[in-house]
């Protein structure tokens, strides 16, 4: 609301400034030039008193910026009697602040849209039945409903036989876990098998979740902020204007000289150049499915030099998929992963989804199961075309066919082994992992030679698993085991290499994403806290899509910088100029237009950019 009311203000004092001056053209064409000089005033005085305000908070913050060459040559100009300069100067400046603000608020729009799917209520038993309630109400001993897909709303014990589920956003763990009655889970991870009962033993605000949220806040309160371009140049070039103007006035003895020099030093180079050409950066950006949420965020994004990555959804698809398949007793794999997708139709088990997925990918034909039944997280048996199929954990199906127990095949770490029996016989094993992004390898490479220097895995998963993901990845480090907060220390601790970027799509990711000078979630399938905490998100599930948003942030930097040299040299080629008694206010403001005008031109060469 606050962001909004800002906006809002900043367009109604460029439109006062545009209507004033529009007016005052009028009026001065017709005759009255009296009349046109007070709408030129009165048209410049909000803008001068916003931008004093704005002044005096930065200063109260330690902050020197290039608002105070603005505010100086307006007020210059108005006391001289120069108020169509004042007015043109004012026109300027509120044009480069709402371009900046208006892409600042677009971004918060996209996010909101991308946020709002984020559930707010829980269904509770309550005298019989049961009731829709808001996650607020909740209170320890509760009974709760967890129905399949539902997010855990608030820590609790398991109050059925079995439960099964997906701890991804929690621990970075991509396949799901079953817990027994009366095991503790945790909020924030969602039930990927049948419903189950759950009893409350923490209020929501109490819950793993919302002490995740904590840390979010806590580590965007402790985020120390880059400086921004602009402010780089700012006092230098404050101190040569007004350098100039006092050498002019104390020269000639003509204040207008001053005046003059002021009003051509206007820095919209700096004010109109910086913000487009980062706003056509953010446009293009966008273009490719990355969303940065702000100017300033793009301009940080290219300065990153240290990258630290999460494992599960963002170096790894965070679906499971198949591996191998084991086959025994003659059986071909594509009979066995037929016969095992079809009677896995009726599960909505991730894993059991996946199989059913990567069955219709080799276009195998699927057949409709009859007579099922399924243990929730354990398997399921059933008969395809007359032929009784049992699938699921080794266990489960040791137990229903005949013959000695067999061995379960040995996996590469973080893998699930799938069991499969055709009629009573033990026939084969479907290997189930997460695997690498095929486009990881080569997203990292271009890192490299976007000028990324050091490279980490964080990972909450065990050291046997990541230490399988990073192999040949050319990784600078390796963190596994971690827990939220152990996150965030190796995003500070890595500060001391440059500036960090830390990429995730988990709640587990979120503290650590907002500690970082850049947090990136992915956006298309992760949790929506990442999201949140984020200062970029990727809108698509392809994470060379960083490298994207990366080289575009670079680029457009880049041109910015090039506006801003240029705009600057002819700014101080025309100062020089009115020192000198060759330009008057006016003809300052209207050669300052044209500089804009080039300037802007020039940096909105970011909407051209091709990664």
């Amino acid at each position: 609301m606050e962001h909004q009311s800002e906006a809002k203000l900043k367009f109604g004092l460029l439109l006062v400034a545009f209507g004033g001056l529009l007016l005052g053209l009028g009026l001065q064409f017709t005759g009255r030039g009296d009349a046109a000089r007070v709408t030129w005033t009165i048209a410049t005085a909000p803008v001068l008193a916003a931008l004093l305000v704005e002044i005096i908070r930065s200063l109260w913050r330690g902050e020197v910026g290039l608002d105070i060459v603005a505010a100086l040559s307006m007020s210059a100009a108005l006391i001289f009697g120069e108020a169509l300069a004042a007015t043109i100067v004012a026109l300027m400046y509120t044009g480069g602040t709402f371009l900046e603000s208006f892409a600042e608020g677009r971004a918060r729009r996209e996010m909101h849209d991308l946020l709002s799917r984020v559930p707010r209520a829980t269904t509770r038993y309550r005298d019989g039945g049961l009731q829709e309630v808001p996650v607020d109400d909740i209170r320890p001993g509760d009974r709760l409903l967890v129905r399949q897909g539902d997010v855990v709303p608030v820590d609790g014990t398991v109050a059925s036989a079995r439960s099964f589920l997906n701890m991804s956003a929690l621990t970075g763990e991509s396949l799901p876990v079953p817990f027994a009655e009366h095991e503790d889970v945790l909020s924030g991870s969602t039930n990927a098998g049948d419903a189950f009962d759950l009893i409350a033993t923490h209020e929501a605000k109490d819950s793993t979740y919302a002490g995740i949220v904590r840390l979010v806040e806590d580590a965007q309160r402790s985020k120390a902020p880059m400086s921004r371009l602009a402010d780089k140049w700012s006092l230098g070039f404050l101190a040569m204007t007004l350098l100039i103007a006092f050498a002019a006035w104390w020269a000639t003895g003509d204040s207008i000289r001053a005046v003059a020099v002021l009003v051509v030093a206007t820095p919209c180079p700096l004010i109109l150049a910086v913000p487009v050409a980062l706003v056509a950066g953010l446009s293009r950006a966008a273009h490719f499915g990355v969303l940065i949420k702000g100017a300033r965020h793009l301009e940080n994004m290219a300065r990153i030099h240290t990258l630290v990555l999460d494992k599960t959804g963002t170096l790894t698809d965070g679906r499971p998929q198949i591996a191998s398949i084991q086959s025994s007793l003659g059986y071909a794999e594509d009979e066995i992963l037929m016969l095992a997708a079809s009677i896995d139709q009726v599960s909505k088990h991730p894993i059991a989804q996946a199989i059913v997925a990567a069955a219709r990918q080799r276009n195998l034909g699927l057949v409709v199961p009859t007579d099922v039944t399924e243990a929730a997280g354990e398997g399921v048996a059933g008969y395809v075309n007359r032929r009784r199929v049992v699938v699921g954990g080794h266990g489960y199906v040791e137990a229903r066919v005949d013959g000695p127990p067999n061995a379960i095949p040995e996996t590469a770490a973080g893998s699930v082994v799938v069991a499969v029996a055709i009629d009573n016989t033990l026939v084969g094993h479907i290997v189930m992992a997460d695997p690498v992004r095929v486009e990881a390898a080569e997203m990292l490479d271009g890192l490299r030679r976007e000028g990324i220097r050091r490279i980490l895995l964080a990972t909450g998963d065990r050291a046997a698993v990541a230490e399988r993901i990073a192999d040949g990845l050319g990784l600078d480090a390796l963190r596994s085991g971690l827990s939220p907060d152990q996150k965030v220390l190796v995003v500070l601790t890595e500060r001391k290499n440059g500036p960090v970027m830390m990429v995730g799509d988990g709640v587990n990711d979120a503290p650590a994403l907002a500690a970082a000078d850049v947090g990136v979630a992915m956006g298309a399938r992760g949790a929506a806290a990442s999201a949140e905490a984020a200062d970029v998100v990727l809108l698509v599930d392809r994470i060379d899509r960083l490298r994207t948003g990366i080289e575009i942030a670079r680029r457009s930097r880049r041109i910015a910088v090039e506006s801003v040299l240029v705009g600057i040299g002819l700014s101080i080629f025309a100062m020089v100029a009115a020192a000198f008694g060759y330009l008057a206010p006016v003809e300052g403001a209207l050669l300052q237009e044209a500089i804009d005008v080039a300037v802007i031109l020039n940096a909105l060469r970011a909407l051209r950019i091709s990664p």
